[in-house]
């Protein structure tokens, strides 16, 4: 289909918001993470309210990743066989049903993670339709910039998160929050199903039943892995958030480790969010030709300041080390027109929900192996060991990968 985005080169982020229909695409996605971050925070807190166990509490964010490795692989093919639009509204209004059900009173906690299950489960298919979506709506040029705004959004949202969650559910009761976000799932689906324009499906054709949309699903991956080029640009877009996830799995260990209050740990975690926007919000500035010569030096910038944890920085200098870490996330900017270019057209969706559903799983692996590290060892000392083989990774995978592409 015709590209709608502007022909002249772009100067921001702005600038896919000038983009018609691209507005509401933002502001639903502004309005679900929102909405989901706040559910987090207060099923967390109405599990532990219930239960008093810290255990059953933690496994609010372990339900949060567990269910992307299997929705991303065995339904991915749905992102390409049916229109991006009806795909997303779809999916906003299933995860507006299971957050609605959370609210019924007297539910068991098994049943509460089980609604939580699901809601994961269908966040992968509905990032690999968006992101079919975007890359129908906008030119090669702007297609980086729609994606870098989204993780944008997302940071941004994680920052007022850390901020305002636990004062919300202080102020309205985790009950309050949980309808929230079912409320913000519903608007998120009339933004997307009435203001964005529609798209076509990649592949129409393909099969349809559960067991053809397993095996479409499964011949997506085959297509990833047999495409050496494709496969090693995947590989470095999960191994970077992957290796620097370690920092916010051991923030509490860490502060502790320096002696200040566990309460300081947020500013480790906003630290990586900050930094993370701040790049995006930098890098989109540059031309494509820029971002595409930054990916490297963005490449060691997003693993190397990890090292310096070996020195046992206080909290404000540690929370400095994870902003710059952020700021080496921008180089999706110059790798994400690198994968649209490598992919075909009819694979599009099952690649961005894979993508998606394997960066998530890598970076709960990586928060999982940490976090059993620093029960052994100092926590400033995995991080930085997780530093050095980050930095040797990320760059061996980058040489390679864009050498190739």
């Amino acid at each position: 289909m015709a590209r709608t985005a502007a022909s002249a080169p772009p100067a921001g982020l702005g600038s896919v918001l000038r983009v018609p229909g691209m507005r509401p695409v933002f502001a639903a996605h502004a309005v679900s993470m929102a909405g989901t971050l706040a559910a987090e925070v207060a099923l967390s807190v109405l599990i532990f309210e219930r239960t008093r166990s810290a255990l059953l509490s933690a496994l609010v964010l372990v339900c949060s990743f567990l269910p992307y490795a299997a929705g991303g692989t065995a339904l991915s093919a749905l992102a390409d066989r049916f229109p991006p639009r009806p795909v997303l509204v779809c999916c906003d209004l299933l995860s507006a049903g299971c957050v609605a059900a959370m609210l019924i009173p007297g539910l068991p906690v098994a049943a509460l993670l089980g609604l939580l299950l699901v809601t994961g489960f269908i966040a992968p298919l509905f990032q690999g339709a968006r992101a079919v979506s975007l890359a129908q709506l906008l030119d090669a040029e702007t297609f980086p910039l729609g994606r870098s705004l989204l993780r944008t959004i997302s940071q941004s949202a994680v920052v007022a998160g850390f901020a305002l969650g636990s004062v919300a559910v202080a102020a309205v009761g985790p009950r309050w929050l949980l309808l929230a976000d079912a409320v913000s799932f519903v608007a998120s689906a009339a933004l997307i199903g009435l203001w964005t324009p529609a798209t076509p499906a990649a592949a129409p054709d393909g099969g349809r039943s559960l067991r053809a949309v397993v095996r479409d699903s499964t011949d997506g991956l085959r297509h990833i892995a047999s495409r050496p080029p494709l496969r090693r640009l995947i590989l470095l877009t999960w191994a970077v958030p992957g290796f620097a996830a370690v920092g916010d799995g051991l923030a509490v260990a860490y502060t502790a480790q320096t002696g200040a209050a566990t309460t300081a740990a947020g500013a480790l975690f906003t630290g990586y969010a900050v930094g993370t926007v701040a790049g995006e919000l930098a890098v989109a500035r540059l031309s494509p030709a820029r971002r595409r010569r930054l990916v490297a030096p963005l490449l060691l910038v997003s693993q190397l300041p990890l090292t310096a944890f070996c020195l046992t920085p206080t909290v404000p200098v540690a929370a400095v080390l994870l902003a710059l870490c952020g700021l080496g996330m921008a180089c999706n900017q110059g790798l994400d027109p690198l994968i649209l270019a490598a992919t075909e057209p009819a694979y599009r969706g099952r690649l961005f929900t894979v993508q998606t559903s394997g960066l998530m799983t890598v970076q709960g692996i990586g928060i999982a192996l940490s976090g059993t590290l620093g029960v052994w060892l100092r926590p400033g000392l995995v991080i930085a060991a997780t530093g050095v083989i980050g930095t040797f990774t990320v760059l061996t995978l980058g040489q390679r990968a864009l050498r190739k592409s």
